[in-house]
């Protein structure tokens, strides 16, 4: 691999599509700042991933996804051109996550070859990392991450995950939560019941209906879901099979600076494998996850504060967006099994701590 050349002066950051790589891949953005204090960093993402994102000290400014038709990423590569970057990191691992910087010939282009064609749009190519057999190894993101700014020469600053919380988001959600009847003392459970990804990553919901009566029962800790945009019918559901009040705040759903000021406020979250289990991880808060189709190896980082189930079953994981059985890898984690794990990692780490 060839030297990178030294003291960029505008770096330019393509960041993966999901909401918990975003979060995962915060330490190799916090390497590139440590390593160039002096450069501009703009990073490229989903238009809703802008405000957690811009909300960081290790990023200079945001561009928007210009989508996925060809004119448009031409004309995107043109764009970049004019913007004089001296290196792009590629964090998402797609050929249309290249495209536009090859095509803007920024000197230095780095990030994952995945693929002939990807491949050949870089200037700086890790292999894609492979197990025994050829197949795909499975390991932390953070660290996957991490691997691409070492390959550009610098050094780790640390692996733990950044999250900003602005205090207009922490205004606007705990004005939310009085006008829904919650006390700004009233210690909360947010219950993460969607999963991007897919319904194969979704713990049933009579499992968090059963869970959220249970510490209700156990500790008065009032439940509260945030679902993201398409989830609001799943949230109702729990809401309705909830033998007490469980809080849905869906109309409107939180943005994703409103969801952290959420879960900051809370004391334990429970989630589902997806983007804000690895949110409220980076907020250093408690975490019980109930892991389904993908390999845990991914999210394997941070466990000290984290509790995850798994059901020991033969077909998992399968990387099925839409379980083609019967979704055995959730079903049979119980509501009992988390319900217990929350209690001993609670006693372990203690609650997070209820922000009035």
């Amino acid at each position: 691999m060839p030297a990178a050349p030294p003291t960029p002066s505008r770096i330019y950051v393509r960041l993966p599509n999901w909401v918990g790589d975003v979060v995962m891949c915060t330490p190799a953005l916090r390497a590139l700042r440590a390593g160039y204090p002096g450069a501009e960093i703009i990073v490229e993402g989903r238009a809703f991933q802008r405000d957690i994102v811009t909300a960081l000290d290790t990023v200079d400014g945001f561009i928007p996804d210009p989508g996925r038709r060809p004119a448009d990423l031409v004309r995107h590569g043109r764009r970049l051109a004019r913007g004089r970057f001296d290196w792009a990191v590629l964090l998402g691992e797609s050929e249309r996550a290249a495209l536009p910087a090859f095509l803007a010939r920024i000197p230095v282009r780095a990030g994952y070859g995945r693929g002939l064609l990807r491949r050949a749009m870089l200037t700086h190519r890790l292999p894609r990392p492979m197990g025994s057999g050829g197949v795909p190894l499975a390991f932390s993101m953070v660290e996957r991450y991490l691997r691409v700014t070492r390959a550009l020469g610098l050094e780790d600053d640390g692996s733990h995950m950044d999250l900003e919380v602005p205090a207009t988001a922490r205004s606007a959600v705990e004005s939310r939560l009085t006008a829904e009847g919650v006390s700004p003392d009233a210690p909360l459970v947010t219950v993460v019941v969607g999963a991007a990804f897919g319904s194969s990553k979704m713990w049933p919901p009579e499992h968090f209906a059963a869970s959220c009566d249970a510490l209700f029962e156990r500790h008065g800790w009032r439940a509260v879901i945030a679902p993201g945009p398409g989830e609001e019918a799943l949230a109702e559901e729990v809401v309705r099979l909830a033998r007490h009040p469980v809080l849905s705040v869906a109309h409107p759903v939180f943005d994703l600076c409103e969801l952290a000021a959420l879960l900051e406020r809370s004391q334990l979250v429970v989630s589902n494998d997806t983007g804000p289990r690895s949110m409220a991880v980076a907020l250093g808060l408690p975490v019980v996850v109930a892991v389904g189709p993908i390999a845990d190896a991914h999210t394997r980082h941070h466990l000290k504060r984290q509790r995850v189930l798994m059901a020991d079953v033969h077909c998992r994981p399968c990387n099925h967006q839409v379980c083609p059985t019967d979704h055995r890898c959730m079903t049979r984690i119980t509501p009992e099994q988390l319900v217990s794990a929350a209690e001993e990692l609670l006693e372990a780490v203690g609650p997070g701590q209820v922000r009035p």
